[in-house]
């Protein structure tokens, strides 16, 4: 049973000093031009969560929908629904938007198929799909997708012009599992005094400001994609 009003993520960009800075500092940078050049007319926010993405693609579409499987935690979501059986008639959406759903529904072929039905002939379906991160809203978090996955996938629901982009390369993805290791240690109720040591150098010593700098520097001076934190998904119907 999933937990209503579940806790989702608002829009903000986190602060240097956050755990997860690296994770949205490519993420969000890669939807915000996506959405600038596809967001169009009617859109549909697909598992829009607290539609943290509604102040930018508000600014190009007539008017947007929302829907997620529950409430989320601010109420944002217009209506509730499966992402694998959407109450919409073919042809009504210009775009798509669905961004870090997708490993949370089992039946992640029916999701695109329902996602290319709605859409009207040449509308964009947007999507962002994790490739490495640990687990999280357990039970519901079924798969990981590689590219080439991503590929067959996107075809095989019908759709053309299939984009796949990379959200940072291998060094993003490698200091941000360290500090998400890090960090899940203190959550641990039973904590010892070293994880109590190490949370005062990353928290109150800056070292996460530091491994967050340093990763985004070297990831842009060793650029290698083999291993990525998300995948961000343009394709047309």
């Amino acid at each position: 049973m999933r937990k209503n009003s579940l806790g989702r993520f608002s829009g903000e960009q986190p602060k240097t000093r956050s755990s997860t800075y690296i994770h949205y500092h490519f993420l969000q940078s890669d939807i915000h031009e996506a959405l600038s050049q596809y967001a169009r007319g009617i859109l549909l926010d697909l598992g829009c969560g607290n539609k943290p993405y509604e102040e930018q693609y508000g600014q190009t579409c007539e008017r947007s929908i929302g829907c997620d499987v529950i409430q989320s935690s601010n109420n944002r979501a217009d209506l509730l629904c499966e992402a694998t059986s959407l109450p919409f008639t073919q042809n009504l959406f210009n775009t798509v938007f669905c961004t870090q759903v997708m490993e949370h529904v089992f039946d992640h072929g029916k999701l695109l198929s329902e996602c290319h039905r709605v859409l009207k002939s040449d509308g964009y379906l947007v999507l962002t799909v994790p490739f490495c991160w640990e687990l999280h809203e357990e039970p519901f978090d079924f798969f990981r997708f590689s590219k080439h996955g991503l590929q067959q996938l996107f075809e095989d629901a019908g759709f053309t012009d299939i984009t796949i982009k990379p959200n940072g390369g291998k060094w993003a993805a490698a200091f941000q599992m360290l500090l998400n290791t890090i960090y899940s240690s203190f959550r641990n109720k039973n904590r010892t005094w070293r994880s109590r040591l190490v949370k005062l150098l990353f928290s109150e010593f800056k070292l996460t400001w530091l491994i967050n700098k340093f990763a985004i520097w070297l990831d842009k001076k060793d650029n290698d994609e083999i291993w990525t934190l998300n995948y961000l998904v343009i394709a047309k119907k």
